[in-house]
C-alpha cells in the first residue's frame, strides 16, 4: 500500500504540473513545474512521506533507463542540432566557466560569513597545487 501511495503521489504531481503548462502556456516543461509541487509539498509536510520514499528510492535503482527517452528526443532533433552545433558548443562552455566561477564565489562568501575564511587567507597570486603548499607553509 505505501508504494501505491507513493506512486500516486509523484504522479499527481506531474500531472498538475503539466495540466498548469497546458492551461498557462508555460515555457517550462510541466515535469519541471511538478517537481516543484511536490518540493512545496515537502515542505509543507515537514518530512518524506513513508509510501514516497520507497517509492523514490526503487526509481532510483532504474534512474539510467529514465534517461533514454531524453536521449531519442536528443536523436530525434539531431539535425536541428547540427546546423546550431557551434552556437550550442560555445553557449555550453561559456555557461558552464560562469557557474564555476559563481560557485567559487559563493563558496568563498560563505566561508568568510561562517568565519572559516579570513581574508588574508587567500593569496590570488597563487593557483592550484602551489597554494596548497603555500597553505601546508603557512599553517605549520
Amino acid at each position: 500500500m505505501p508504494l501505491l501511495a507513493g506512486m500516486s503521489i509523484l504522479l499527481l504531481c506531474q500531472l498538475l504540473g503539466e495540466t498548469l503548462e497546458s492551461l498557462f502556456h508555460l515555457p517550462i516543461p510541466g515535469s519541471v513545474i511538478g517537481m516543484v509541487i511536490l518540493l512545496i509539498g515537502l515542505m509543507v509536510y515537514g518530512r518524506v512521506p513513508e509510501g514516497l520514499r520507497i517509492t523514490s528510492n526503487g526509481l532510483m535503482r532504474y534512474l539510467a533507463l529514465l534517461f533514454i527517452p531524453a536521449g531519442v528526443g536528443v536523436m530525434e532533433r539531431w539535425p536541428l542540432i547540427r546546423s546550431n552545433l557551434l552556437s550550442i558548443t560555445v553557449t555550453l562552455i561559456v555557461s558552464a566557466i560562469a557557474l564555476q566561477a559563481s560557485i567559487a564565489l559563493f563558496m568563498r562568501f560563505m566561508l568568510k560569513r561562517q568565519g572559516l575564511l579570513e581574508d588574508h587567507d587567500i593569496d590570488p597570486t597563487l593557483a592550484g597545487a602551489e597554494a596548497v603548499e603555500q597553505d601546508k607553509e603557512d599553517r605549520s
